[in-house]
């Protein structure tokens, strides 16, 4: 393997995913206490970045998947989630202890098709970013670029884990997640909606 593009690999993911790692800690905060959460957070991490490696690859083949005119609709996900989870943090506003954080039993949590939702409506702008990179780069440097992403996705996710069991940020987030989670994902929405001028703006 070529060192020069594996670092190349490293440096185009970390810029094109860095904010990944605040939802990631917030995914990690909403499922903290709930059994199996980080397994499923992190699987629902490995398909959508996986969903967005398969689009990338196969326009940089020629193929048309997914229209350059539908990427900005993906905001619709994390809108639509974002909507779902405020619903679900104002059904449940009185089960919280003295605190503010939430009363966690059971396997609740982010679900992976959720996650993995957010994941690749995140990544719709890398798609554009990959393409002329993953053509230029040939099927051996396909597939170094695929292997790079794939091992900093799981690099990616302990680094969610981390930051959100930290103390005082796990004490933030346990007391506020429940605010931010839904505020980031409708915001994330719009933006991608608004930038990607799905309103013809």
């Amino acid at each position: 393997m070529n060192l020069d593009m594996i670092a190349q690999a490293a440096g185009l993911f970390a810029v094109t995913n860095i904010d990944d790692i605040l939802l990631l800690s917030l995914f990690f905060a909403q499922g903290a206490g709930h059994r199996g959460s980080a397994r499923r957070i992190t699987l629902g991490q490995y398909a959508g970045f996986a969903a967005i490696l398969a689009v990338a690859v196969a326009a940089a083949f020629g193929a048309t998947f997914l229209p350059e005119t539908a990427i900005p609709y993906l905001g619709l996900l994390p809108l639509a989630l974002g909507l779902k989870s405020a619903w679900q943090a104002w059904k449940h506003r009185g089960d919280r202890d003295e605190n503010g954080a939430q009363e966690t039993t059971g396997d609740s949590g982010p679900r992976t098709l959720e996650v993995a939702a957010v994941t690749f409506a995140n990544g719709g702008d890398n798609i554009g970013v990959y393409v002329p990179v993953f053509a230029t780069a040939g099927l051996g440097g396909m597939s170094v670029y695929a292997v790079v992403f794939l091992v900093l996705v799981a690099v990616w996710c302990l680094a969610g884990r981390f930051f959100a069991t930290r103390p005082v940020i796990a004490e933030a987030l346990s007391r506020w997640g429940h605010v931010l989670l839904p505020l980031v994902l409708i915001t994330l929405g719009l933006l991608i909606l608004i930038e990607g001028g799905a309103f013809g703006w």
